[in-house]
């Protein structure tokens, strides 16, 4: 079934195609006589079945139609367009002697976008077509415009994933070598060497954690987020990736402590993508908390809930900046306290797995210094 044609808003009105629908022949001679000097072309019918018809073979750009009319009245075939043709579907103005409100809010209700009183006022006409065409076209150049963004979105994240995918072999190899020199696999190195070594294996650390989070993107934004949920008890996860990042926090002489539950927080989530969320942010707040301090780690039940909470020491997120936090590589002003790297992507790509799980993720500021982080599960 062909669409309509969409008509250009800038374009002269010399060609567009007006449906006019009415079972009074006098009638249709009045619009016809109206619309074809300014540059209309008028197909007329005197039924709504008549009216489907036309409209199939012609793909009108508006459709004036009387609402009584032998067979299904106005607001029906109103209503049959807008189901064969959806959001397509031309316009319809209404032609009536009826002016009642709730004639109106029938015709509305119907898809009807405005309604043209009996006996019909020839300038008004002309301006109310000519605007609900203009209107009709800025539409249409809007739903190009967004499919075009959307076809080079799609092609953004294609190309990242390929990107990133062929990327990360070579880091992965650079970073074993690096590890075998490191450690004395193939002979001893001088202290200037090792040095050199472990730079090399810094860096590439970094970069396998940036490719890492790239295809991480990618995924989600093509819509390739899949979730493989089982019963997981969510304190006992989190209890064993804090006892790992107590290793890299002991480095900044920084101490993670989770307060104790006494039950099992179960709840049906991918334990790998939930694993990744809470390794992220007790990282963050490893890495903006000064030397020394605390952080402290939480599972409770709240309101029918899960709630999963991160609170650390750090100097909190500047209150101009918090619509970033959570966006794509919206970093803000606070730099980590220990000259670690941020990519800006490690919180967007957990609250888009949190919402994967219905979830929701949240930063609040805490009075006088640090932040907490929040991950509510629904149950």
């Amino acid at each position: 079934m062909a669409n309509p044609t969409e008509p250009n808003p800038a374009s002269p009105p010399k060609g567009r195609k007006i449906l006019v629908v009415d079972d009074e022949r006098l009638n249709q001679r009045i619009l016809a006589a109206i619309l074809r000097p300014e540059g209309y072309e008028v197909i007329e019918a005197d039924s709504a079945e008549k009216a489907l018809e036309f409209y199939a073979q012609c793909n009108p750009d508006l459709v004036l139609m009387d609402v009584l009319l032998p067979g299904i009245n106005g607001f029906a075939a109103c209503r049959e367009l807008r189901r064969l043709y959806g959001e397509n579907a031309a316009p319809v103005i209404f032609i009536t002697a009826k002016s009642d409100s709730d004639d109106v809010v029938e015709g509305l209700a119907a898809g009807g976008i405005d309604y043209l009183p009996k006996p019909i006022r020839p300038k008004e006409a002309v301006a109310r077509i000519r605007t609900h065409l203009q209107i009709r076209g800025l539409l249409a150049e809007q739903r190009l415009l967004v499919d075009q963004l959307s076809k080079a979105n799609t092609a953004k994240n294609r190309f990242l994933g390929m990107a990133a995918h062929d990327l990360r072999n070579p880091l992965a190899s650079i970073r074993g070598l690096a590890e075998f020199l490191r450690d004395g696999v193939v002979g001893p190195l001088t202290p200037d060497q090792i040095d050199l070594v472990k730079t090399i294996h810094s860096a590439s650390q970094e970069m396998l954690l940036l490719v890492d989070e790239l295809l991480d993107v990618a995924a989600i934004e093509a819509g390739e987020l899949k979730l493989a949920p089982e019963a997981t008890d969510l304190a006992e996860l989190v209890a064993k990736q804090v006892y790992l990042a107590n290793i890299e926090a002991t480095k900044k002489q920084t101490r993670i402590a989770i307060l104790p539950r006494e039950r099992p927080a179960l709840r049906r989530l991918d334990p790998n993508k939930m694993r990744q969320v809470v390794d992220n942010l007790l990282s963050n707040a490893v890495k903006y908390s000064p030397p020394g301090s605390s952080i402290t780690v939480e599972v409770a039940s709240a309101n029918g809930s899960l709630v999963f909470s991160v609170q650390d020491q750090g100097p909190g997120i500047p209150d101009s900046e918090r619509d970033r936090l959570f966006k794509d590589f919206g970093r803000t002003s606070v730099r980590p306290t220990g000259g670690e790297k941020s990519t800006g992507l490690g919180l967007a790509i957990c609250r888009k797995i949190v919402e994967a799980h219905h979830g929701t993720i949240t930063a609040e500021n805490l009075p006088g210094r640090g932040c907490i982080f929040r991950v509510n599960l629904p149950v």
